[in-house]
């Protein structure tokens, strides 16, 4: 993981892209945990108010990775939470963006990794053993796909294709 990048440089230096391949994530993220910078390859998860996935994610090795879970923005259940931070951080994921809320803020800020997300909720979600692993996500319109570059820091969160 790098720390020597800042997102509004990334943003002057592909302003004029057009083959969309640099996208912005929209402003809709708090930062929750104690990396307030952060930057790896992008594995995804999809769910929907089931965090089966997601803990299945942090559980195996992070590699310097950023989880980055779509959970449909869905602010009724929260999707991770203290336990799942801990496991992300000593597992070794870089970060991870969650596109619906977390719980237990108190415990995800002394987490030594990125996390991002909409808002808290203290309603757990259900285990249904429902939702997918490693497919491209939309995240309040911007694409996401597993193996993007994702860079995080306190002025936002770009996302770009990897290097060929």
């Amino acid at each position: 993981m790098t720390t020597n990048f800042a997102t509004c440089d990334l943003c002057d230096d592909h302003k004029n892209d057009t083959d969309g391949g640099f996208r912005v994530l929209p402003p809709i993220f708090r930062d929750y945990g104690k990396r307030l910078k952060f930057s790896g390859p992008v594995s995804t998860v999809k769910c929907f108010e089931d965090n089966t996935f997601v803990k299945a994610a942090v559980d195996s090795p992070g590699e310097g990775r950023v989880l980055v879970v779509d959970g449909g923005g869905s602010l009724r259940k929260a999707l991770v939470g203290g336990n799942l931070g801990k496991a992300a951080a000593k597992n070794g994921w870089a970060g991870v963006v969650v596109y619906g809320a977390v719980r237990d803020s108190a415990e995800l800020a002394e987490c030594d990794t990125g996390i991002r997300a909409m808002a808290t909720m203290p309603l757990p979600t259900e285990k249904r053993n429902e939702g997918q692993r490693d497919v491209a996500v939309i995240i309040d319109g911007v694409w996401v796909r597993p193996g993007d570059m994702l860079y995080a820091d306190e002025d936002g969160i770009v996302v770009m294709a990897a290097l060929q």
